[in-house]
C-alpha cells in the first residue's frame, strides 16, 4: 500500500461521499484537500462572533475560540457543515462557491449534534436536555425550519428510511415512550405518532428494508419489540436464561430478514421474521483447528529484536525481517486453541463483558463479533444465504493479536475484506477475495505504517473501499493508504 505524509487534524475527519475531498477540522478552522495529491483545496476560519445568547449568559471571555465539535458532508458532496456545541453554533459552507456561507444559531435551549439529512439541504440540530430538534432547510431558508419536540436520545434514537422519505424519531412525552413518523419530502409533516411498548427506551434500528424498526430496554431489562412503520407490534424477544443485564448491541442483516442481538453476556441471538432464535452464537474459550491466526512472539529466535512494527496474524516464534511498509500474511494454527476469556465483575457499573461489536459484511454473508471480555479477539461467522437448505451460522475465523483491537472496519464495497487496528504502529488486513492456487482464499496481513512515531489509533475506509484512513488521535495525526493497482 501507498502511504502519504502525516496530517494534523483536531478530533474530527470526514472524507466527502464522492471520496475526491477529505475534510479535517483543527482548532476553529476547517481544512479542505483533494484525495488526489493532498494538497490544500480550500481552508475556512469559523467566526467565532458570539450568538446574542452566548452574549447575554456567557461570562467568558468573548474572543476565545471554541473548537468544532461537529463536521459533515452532504450526499452530493457540494456542502459542508461545521458546528460548534459549546458556541450553539453551525457553519455551512459550499465547496466550489467560497462566497457563499450560511450560520444557524440555536437560542437558549443550545445546541448537542448537528448533522445533514439524506436530501442534502437540510440539516438537523438537536438541542440540550432533550428538548427538541430543529430542522433548517438551505432551499427555504428561515421560512423551513421546522421543530419537534422531546427527542429521547440525539445519538441512537432516530433513523431515516432507506430512501429517504420517512424520519423515524423516539420521544419521550408525559414520561412514556413514543415514536413519530415524519414525511421528508413533505416540511416533516408528522404521519403516525403512536406509544412505544419499552418503558426506558434505550435505543432503535430500522431494518433496512424500511418495513419494520426495532426498539430495546435500557441496561436493567433484557428485551427487545419488533413493530411495523404503522405501529403495529410484530412480535417481542427475551431470552430463556437470566443474561444478568440488558441488550448492548443489535444489528439488521442487510437483506431485513434477520436480526442479531448482543447483550452483556457471552451469546449472539439471530432472530427470523418470525422473531423467535433461528441460531445463537456464544464466545467460547476453545477453538477449532485451522480458524485461529495467533500472532508471533515479540522476540526473534536467534536474540534479535523483532522490528518496532508489531507483525500479527503468525505462528509464535516466526522469524521475520520486513521493511515496515511492507506486509506479512497469516499461518493458521492446525491444533484446537484455547483463548483467554476475561470474566467481568458484574457487581460493577459497565462491567467489560458483552457484545462490543455486531457488525455484518455488505451482502450479509458474513458477521463480524468483537466481546469486551476478549479483547484480543475477533471472530468472524460465516452466514448462509437463503438459497441453502440449512441455515446453520458457523466461526470461520479467529483473528488474535497481542494487545487490544480499537477498531474493526467492513469494506464499504467490497463483501470480503476487513481493516481493523490495535493502537499500534500496523494496520490489519483480513480478506477472503484473494486468489490462490486453490481458488479464493482468505488472508490476512500487518501492514507496517513507515512512521517513526504513529499509532493507528482508529481506522477507517474511504466511500469508494479503494482507500484507508488512519488517525492517531493521541497526537492529533492521520495519515492514509491506498491500494497500489497492478500494472
Amino acid at each position: 500500500m501507498d502511504f502519504t505524509e502525516l496530517y494534523r487534524f483536531h478530533g474530527n475527519l470526514a472524507f466527502s461521499p464522492n471520496s475526491r475531498f477529505i475534510l479535517a477540522a483543527i482548532q476553529n478552522r476547517l481544512v479542505l484537500r483533494t484525495t488526489s495529491t493532498f494538497q490544500i483545496f480550500q481552508t475556512w476560519q469559523i467566526d467565532q462572533s458570539p450568538t446574542p445568547t452566548n452574549a447575554l449568559f456567557s461570562s467568558k471571555d468573548k474572543t476565545s475560540s471554541e473548537p468544532i465539535s461537529h463536521i459533515g458532508w452532504s450526499c452530493d458532496s457540494e456542502y459542508l457543515l461545521a458546528a460548534s456545541t459549546k458556541q450553539g453554533t453551525v457553519h455551512v459552507y459550499n465547496v466550489q462557491d467560497i462566497n457563499w456561507s450560511a450560520r444557524i444559531e440555536s437560542g437558549t435551549e443550545g445546541l448537542v449534534k448537528a448533522e445533514w439529512a439524506p436530501d442534502g439541504r437540510t440539516i438537523l440540530c438537536f438541542s440540550q436536555w432533550g428538548l427538541r430538534v430543529t430542522i433548517w432547510s438551505l432551499v427555504t431558508g428561515v421560512a423551513s425550519a421546522t421543530y419537534i419536540q422531546f427527542p429521547v436520545h440525539p445519538d441512537t434514537g432516530y433513523a431515516f428510511r432507506s430512501d429517504g422519505r420517512y424520519f423515524i424519531l423516539a420521544e419521550r412525552h408525559k414520561s412514556k415512550d413514543t415514536l413519530g413518523v415524519y414525511d421528508t419530502q413533505d416540511s416533516y409533516k408528522l404521519v403516525r405518532h403512536f406509544p412505544l411498548p419499552t418503558s426506558a427506551l434505550a435505543s432503535l434500528a430500522l431494518s433496512p428494508t424500511g418495513n419494520h424498526f426495532a426498539v430495546w430496554e435500557g441496561p436493567i431489562e433484557y428485551k427487545l419489540h419488533v413493530l411495523s412503520l404503522a405501529g403495529d407490534l410484530q412480535g417481542s424477544f427475551s431470552p430463556d436464561s437470566d443474561p444478568g443485564f440488558g441488550i448492548r448491541r443489535v444489528s439488521w442483516h442487510p437483506s431485513g430478514m434477520f436480526l442479531a442481538v448482543g447483550g452483556w453476556d457471552d451469546k449472539i441471538h439471530i432472530l427470523d421474521l418470525t422473531w423467535t432464535v433461528a441460531a445463537t452464537l456464544e464466545l467460547s474459550a476453545r477453538i477449532p483447528s485451522g480458524v485461529v491466526s495467533v500472532p508471533f512472539g515479540e522476540n526473534h529466535p536467534n536474540g534479535r529484536r523483532q522490528q518496532k512494527v508489531e507483525v500479527s496474524y503468525h505462528v509464535p516464534n516466526y522469524s521475520a525481517t520486513k521493511p515496515a511498509s511492507e506486509s506479512i500474511a497469516d499461518e493458521r494454527l492446525r491444533s484446537p486453541h484455547s483463548i483467554v476469556i476475561q470474566r467481568a465483575d458484574m457487581t460493577k457499573s459497565n462491567p467489560k463483558s458483552g457484545t462490543a461489536q455486531l457488525e455484518w459484511n455488505k451482502n450479509g454473508s458474513l458477521l463480524l463479533v468483537r466481546f469486551d471480555n476478549s479483547p484480543n479477539a475477533l471472530h468472524i461467522f460465516d452466514f448462509p444465504t437463503m438459497e441453502q437448505p440449512e441455515f446453520r451460522p458457523r466461526l470461520r475465523s479467529v483473528l488474535l493479536h497481542s494487545r487490544p483491537i480499537a477498531h474493526a472496519r467492513w469494506n464499504p464495497v467490497r463483501k470480503g475484506s476487513l481493516i481493523l487496528c490495535c493502537a499500534s504502529q500496523s494496520l490489519y488486513m483480513w480478506s477472503d477475495e484473494w486468489v490462490g492456487e486453490n481458488g479464493e482464499e482468505e488472508m490476512a496481513e500487518c501492514i507496517g505504517v513507515p512512521a517513526k512515531s504513529f499509532e493507528t489509533r482508529d481506522i477507517r475506509w474511504t466511500p469508494d473501499g479503494k482507500g484507508v484512513v488512519l488517525l492517531d488521535s493521541k497526537d492529533s495525526l492521520f495519515c492514509c493508504a491506498f491500494e497500489v493497482e497492478d500494472a
